[in-house]
């Protein structure tokens, strides 16, 4: 019969509570870790995630603050080119009525016109639809150079009209136009002041040659430019040097 020493059961049961002792301690840290590396695992995608969208964010807000910038930048700009251009629109108005006289006749706006004499006048002619003067056209004009030169107290009437094809309104604005072209030239050539001009667009209202033909047509389409002297001053002036 064999006999079990009760030291030897003591060691045996010591023995069995530290082997089962062991073998729960690494259960546990089996569960702990197997429980908490996913958990780890979502919080560093977390932290990821959160440091991708805040790059994500801040270069969008980069983008956007530089397009703010831009664009109000060249909402600067277009206010700057608006006030230019109304600036110089309002110059370009300003100067425009004091380069000619506009009037629907001289008698309207030159007082005493009885006093003054025809002493001069060119005609020049243009394409259809056109408003711009040829190199012929300009040396016609300056055939006037002499004349204004010599003359004392006089003005300049000058006369644009079109021939029949078009609308009336079209027509009157063609009409200034072409004399608009004859008196820039004569002012810029010859330096005549402003108020020396007297403007007037009469379109297709007066025809110098009959419209039903080519050539009656080409004759219409034309600027008149006559050279007015005041005969009351000049004799008033004559008179003084003889005195």
């Amino acid at each position: 019969m064999i006999r079990i020493d009760k030291t030897s059961q003591q060691a045996a049961i010591l023995l069995g509570a530290v082997s089962l002792f062991v073998t729960a301690g690494c259960s546990t840290k089996n569960y702990v870790r197997s429980q908490t590396t996913p958990l780890v695992q979502k919080t560093n995608e977390l932290d990821d995630a959160t440091a991708a969208n805040n790059r994500a964010i801040q270069s969008t807000n980069d983008r956007a603050q530089a397009g703010i910038q831009q664009a109000q930048a060249a909402a600067n700009t277009a206010t700057q080119n608006a006030t230019a251009a109304t600036t110089a629109a309002t110059q370009a108005q300003g100067s425009a009525q004091e380069a000619v006289n506009r009037a629907d006749s001289l008698a309207s706006v030159v007082a005493n016109l009885d006093n003054y004499k025809q002493i001069g006048d060119v005609s020049v002619t243009f394409g259809f639809d056109k408003s711009e003067l040829t190199k012929a056209d300009m040396a016609q004009l300056d055939a006037l150079a002499p004349q204004l030169g010599s003359a004392k107290g006089y003005i300049l009437e000058v006369t644009g009209g079109t021939d029949s094809v078009g609308g009336a309104d079209y027509n009157y604005q063609l009409s200034q136009r072409r004399a608009e072209a004859v008196v820039q030239y004569i002012a810029s050539k010859y330096k005549v002041p402003a108020h020396k001009f007297y403007l007037i667009g009469i379109g297709k209202d007066q025809e110098v040659a009959s419209n039903k033909t080519a050539a009656g047509r080409a004759q219409n389409r034309r600027v008149e430019v006559q050279i007015l002297s005041n005969m009351a001053q000049t004799n008033s002036t004559a008179v003084s040097q003889v005195r």
